[in-house]
């Protein structure tokens, strides 16, 4: 820092905070630290009775911290993200559409381990809405070694931290088993259910049938739905080790590769993911879907609809955080499930 007259402060930053007081009018900062000093500025730091400044003395190897978080920033965004201006040394990157929001958490974590310098995000894997705040990049000091950024960026490497993918599939085969809702006997209750979670990402249901418990039927409809071009084949209900639920086996009789039958979450324990040889996923919904507000289709969804292939390992994961403490007011997803 150094000591000017505040007639000569123009185009200087400032090191600190200058307090205003206007007496039953305004008490605060006028004037934030790292505050460009503009001519206009001038006259008011005077009548605040500022005759003189403490300002940054810039030298070579030393950034602002306004620099410092454009370095920050670059090592962030990516595609279908803008970023606010800067203020105060912080820059935050706001979502431009619906989309998959997705970390490299590894190398986050190697970047913020570099002192005198942050970068916190949303969660990994989430569902994000244009306008959302994504995440939010600062350094500590007023002034820092240019040699902490390079640092950073070296941790960093060439590619954004953070992606946004917008959602890619947009329609849907759903297959509504049990005997019991194909002969009328109960109302089914899970279509309204799969509709509204689905439209949430864009995805409308295009095929439906209610084939019962009959596995042949099961598998050929799911073929055909496959045949149609839908993006997703979900099947319903009929999900447990039962020798009546023919869900699995049926799904198992489409050829599809199924990634697991089975996941570490409750409620969705006996859930099933297989893709198709092109890509398409099918899944194997249980009954909980139907009347718990969150469960692993709604973790999971997400990457589903951005068009992410899921992989056995990352559903072993869950198992962590995979617990839903069923609170009497759910919040999901502002909650730890899933996280």
């Amino acid at each position: 820092m150094k000591l000017i007259d505040t007639r000569d402060a123009a185009g200087h930053v400032l090191c600190h905070d200058l307090t205003q007081i206007i007496p039953g009018t305004f008490k605060g900062p006028r004037f934030r630290k790292g505050h460009i000093v503009a001519p206009e500025d001038i006259p008011i730091l005077l009548s605040m009775g500022k005759e003189h400044l403490y300002v940054w003395e810039k030298t070579p190897g030393m950034l602002h911290e306004d620099e410092a978080a454009e370095r920050l920033r670059l090592l962030c965004q990516n595609e279908h993200m803008h970023p606010t201006p800067v203020k105060e040394g912080k820059i935050e990157l706001i979502a431009d559409c619906d989309g998959l929001f997705r970390v490299d958490v590894p190398r986050l974590n190697a970047v913020n381990d570099v002192e005198e310098l942050m970068i916190a995000t949303r969660h990994t894997d989430t569902a994000v809405r244009k306008g959302d705040k994504l995440a939010g990049t600062r350094v500590i000091p007023l002034v820092v070694r240019e040699e902490v950024l390079l640092q950073a960026e070296q941790r960093a490497g060439r590619a954004p931290l953070l992606s946004l993918i917008p959602w890619k599939l947009r329609t849907c085969g759903l297959i509504i088993t049990g005997s019991e809702v194909a002969k009328g006997l109960i109302q089914d209750a899970f279509t309204p259910v799969i509709v509204d979670k689905l439209a949430a990402y864009g995805i409308t249901v295009t095929e439906h049938c209610l084939p019962g418990d009959d596995r042949a039927v099961i598998t050929a409809a799911a073929l055909d739905y496959h045949a149609k071009g839908v993006d997703l084949v979900l099947c319903t209900g009929g999900m447990s080790v039962d020798p009546d639920d023919r869900t699995p086996g049926a799904i198992k009789d489409t050829g599809a590769e199924i990634v697991s039958y089975g996941a570490p979450v409750l409620p969705g324990a006996m859930f099933l993911l297989g893709y198709f040889s092109d890509g398409v996923p099918i899944l194997g919904l249980p009954g909980c879907v139907m009347y718990a507000k969150a469960t692993i289709f709604d973790l999971l969804l997400p990457r589903i609809a951005a068009g992410v292939r899921i992989s056995r390992s990352e559903i072993t994961a869950m198992g962590h955080g995979g617990l839903c403490l069923g609170c009497a007011e759910c919040r999901y997803p502002v909650c730890p499930f899933g996280k």
